[in-house]
């Protein structure tokens, strides 16, 4: 009974694998082994994540083992912090080319996988990967290379390239607005403002362009609206007939003193104007002013004596022309266009013309609010059109070295086209957005010119037959060309500080241009990533072309100086710069002020005293030193004695002695000489107190410091005395105030200020009391 029993088989147990494995050719084996040991002997270990089949074919082909990368199982985080957003605005392949990678692995050769597996526990030293995230480049050894660098959402966000533009100043002699379209920051309060201006501002020129145009006899706006109306009808909506409204001319009036006034800020006659200003128009005036504006351009209604101001707009333009380089491209619509920081592709980007529409957007939406990663930017109105069809040029560059600054561009390019022709009475996505992620989706209109092709796309060789078939084909290596290269070595400059530059990192970008009707390139964005995907014809010949271009240059280029770099050339090489240690915006320089030495001033310092004090110089030293007063030896026997009374007395110094200045000079600081009599502390200072003892021949001597040393900025409170002598010469042995002289080698103090007029007082009062001759 148990014989026939049939047990089922344990849930979640573990399958052993091992007999699946494929039988192992000895031979191959032994081949595996030794590529595997070349390579690693060699520093051949490399890791691609992404569907790159190119760059491994690539690196097979000169020596190189791949060592797989384990599959995240989930996917990957969207983080918001500035750095993450630098991957995920780069136009990444990840949507495009799934099933390429899936491919790549059913097809894999055995003897790559066999060689895989061996180098599985072995250091990489070629990194290309998707996201710059993938792999942390502060990690790594300075012989391994990867294809990104680190904090480079400097200029490849459209927030970063926002900002970094507008420091182009301090880099280079350049005004980004000849190349790049006005750019703000809705989360930025600041920014806020400023475009809330631009917009009215601009729709102040607009309205002047149109007076221009419509009343001046130019048949070329008027030609071109009705070819915009009519290849438009089944995008646009039906504009509504106002035959009989009309719009005041106080909206021209209020345009030209908008304008005038924007031309007086610019040539700098505002300075003298206070802050309290009032602005040209009130908030309730522009209300007004821009539903007039919406009604003339989007409804056709016309405008009240017009023809009247064609001459007066006309002289504000020229003034304008002269200021604003991107008054020729922003047409009559005032069509701006919203871009979602954390999207690639065209995802989450619309068109605008009204300014309400846009900033309820921004106040309804918190997210925009919150990370400030939304930008709003200036459309270009009046792009150039092939067959009446917008398009946009997508062109690879290559970054080396960012210490210094080493830039490759590459001599092939493609086109991208819309699948609708080009209207500004639409904002649809078809029209106005020409990412093939976007124009995908749609189908070509039947009015399309058959000349255009049904993939959307030209290479740059195409462009260049259609430019000559019109006479006009020396335009793309005289203007275009150089403009593109000039554009993207001055976003590189203003980045540069930003960027960490690793010596053994490089970084392939694209960069997304429009051209202008005079064929000036104006820059959109430029992508980290670009995709490699062969969506089309042209994109399965050029990418496959710029990224074997790209191993020539970084890794052939290393051994050969002199090796072919395909498609790359070289457009700039800076001289090598000292970065400093610490690389920031921080301007901040803190250090200490230098005091130059204070000239002395020299003012009599007038003290008087009861007593004469006589000029003799050679008993100087007796008298200062050691507080021991002696007279001349010739002295008559009266003199002694008053002296001898007045010793046991305190000298006053009650109402002025005249000091004359006798400085000797010092280079630096002036210092009192060392036998100064040091005047007592004020504190101390006591009618009780007030003796003059001779010097004690057991007391210490006072040794001079360098810390009580006096100095002009220390100084301390002294008299350099000669002679003191009392005299009298009235019988009532009442002392006789006269004036004396005292000598002294330093700069005069002022003893006053030591002697308080208390203490003075205290001496007038003792002195009636006791009498002059107390003892």
């Amino acid at each position: 009974m148990h014989q026939h029993m049939q047990v089922p088989p344990l849930e979640g147990r573990a399958r052993c694998n091992y007999v699946n494995l494929p039988l192992i050719n000895g031979d191959r084996l032994k081949t595996a082994k030794s590529l595997v040991d070349k390579a690693i002997k060699e520093k051949k270990v490399f890791s691609v994540q992404g569907p790159y089949p190119v760059i491994r074919a690539g690196l097979r082909a000169r020596g190189w083992v791949e060592r797989r990368l384990p599959r995240p199982s989930v996917p990957w985080p969207r983080r918001h912090d500035l750095e993450t957003e630098a991957t995920d605005e780069g136009d990444s392949s990840d949507d495009d080319d799934l099933g390429e990678e899936g491919k790549r692995e059913d097809e894999a050769d055995d003897l790559y996988d066999l060689m895989s597996r061996l180098v599985r526990n072995e250091t990489a030293y070629f990194y290309w990967t998707t996201r710059r995230d993938s792999v942390d480049s502060r990690s790594l050894c300075k012989d391994q290379m990867t294809n990104h660098y680190a904090k480079a959402g400097s200029f490849t966000t459209k927030v970063g390239l926002c900002m970094s533009l507008r420091s182009l100043q301090w880099f280079d002699a350049a005004d980004p607005d000849t190349f790049f379209p006005r750019c703000y920051r809705l989360g930025a309060e600041d920014d806020k403002h400023a475009f809330i201006e631009d917009f009215r501002r601009t729709a102040c020129t607009s309205l002047l362009k149109y007076v221009l145009e419509n009343y001046a006899g130019d048949s070329e706006w008027k030609r071109t609206r009705e070819v915009h109306d009519a290849k438009s009808r089944g995008l646009s909506k039906p504009r509504k007939q106002h035959a009989k409204q009309k719009v005041g001319s106080s909206i021209i009036d209020n345009a030209l003193h908008v304008c005038q006034e924007y031309l007086n800020s610019l040539e700098h006659c505002d300075i003298d104007m206070t802050s309290e200003t009032t602005p040209p128009l009130s908030e309730q005036q522009w209300d007004v002013f821009l539903q007039n504006y919406y009604l003339v351009i989007h409804e056709g209604v016309r405008i009240e004596g017009c023809a009247d101001y064609v001459e007066r707009c006309k002289c504000v333009l020229e003034q304008l022309r002269c200021f604003c380089p991107q008054i020729e491209t922003d047409g009559l619509c005032n069509i701006w266009i919203i871009k979602p920081g954390a999207m690639s592709r065209g995802r989450g980007i619309m068109c605008m013309n009204k300014l309400d529409e846009i900033m309820s957007l921004v106040d309804t939406d918190h997210g925009i609010m919150n990370d400030s990663k939304w930008v709003v930017q200036k459309y270009l109105e009046q792009p150039l059109l092939v067959h009446d069809t917008k398009f946009d040029v997508r062109q690879w560059f290559l970054v080396t070295d960012w210490n210094p600054l080493t830039v490759w561009f590459y001599r092939e390019c493609y086109l991208r086209f819309s699948t609708q022709p080009y209207s500004t009475h639409t904002l649809d996505s078809s029209v106005h957005l020409c990412n093939n992620s976007i124009q995908k989706h749609f189908q070509p209109s039947p009015d399309r010119n058959p000349s255009l092709p049904a993939e959307c796309m030209w290479s740059c060789s195409q462009f260049r037959s259609w430019l000559a078939s019109s006479g006009r084909g020396e335009l793309w290596e005289g203007v275009v060309v150089p403009g593109m290269k000039k554009a993207v070595i001055q976003t590189l400059l203003t980045a540069q500080d930003s960027v960490e530059p690793r010596k053994a990192s490089f970084e392939l970008y694209g960069a997304d241009f429009m051209l202008g009707r005079d064929f000036r390139p104006w820059l959109l964005e430029i992508n980290a990533s670009p995709t490699m995907a062969p969506s089309t014809g042209v994109t399965a010949r050029l990418c496959p072309a710029v990224q074997e271009d790209t191993l020539r240059v970084v890794l052939d280029r290393r051994c050969d100086r002199n090796t072919h770099t395909g498609g790359f050339q070289l457009i700039y090489k800076q001289a090598a710069v000292d970065v400093p240690q610490y690389v920031g915006v921080n301007l901040l320089v803190e250090g200490t002020s230098v005091r130059r030495p204070r000239a002395p001033v020299y003012k009599p310092l007038i003290q008087s005293h009861p007593h004469l004090l006589s000029k003799s110089s050679s008993h100087r030293s007796s008298l200062i030193s050691s507080h021991c007063i002696s007279g001349k030896e010739n002295q008559s026997e009266d003199g002694k004695k008053a002296w001898t009374t007045l010793s046991s007395r305190k000298v006053m110094l009650e109402k002025s002695l005249i000091f004359h200045r006798k400085l000797r000079k010092r280079p630096h600081r002036l210092v009192l000489p060392s036998t100064c009599c040091v005047l007592p502390n004020p504190a101390e200072l006591h009618p009780q107190k007030l003796s003059l003892t001779h010097a004690q021949p057991n007391h210490p001597p006072t040794h001079r410091t360098h810390s009580n040393l006096p100095s002009l900025y220390r100084p301390t409170p002294s008299l350099d005395v000669i002679n003191l002598r009392p005299r009298q010469t009235l019988a009532s042995n009442r002392y006789k105030h006269e004036m004396h002289t005292v000598n002294i080698s330093y700069p005069v103090l002022h003893v006053q200020k030591y002697l308080s007029l208390n203490h003075r007082q205290a001496m007038d009062t003792f002195t009636e009391r006791e009498g002059p001759n107390s003892s």
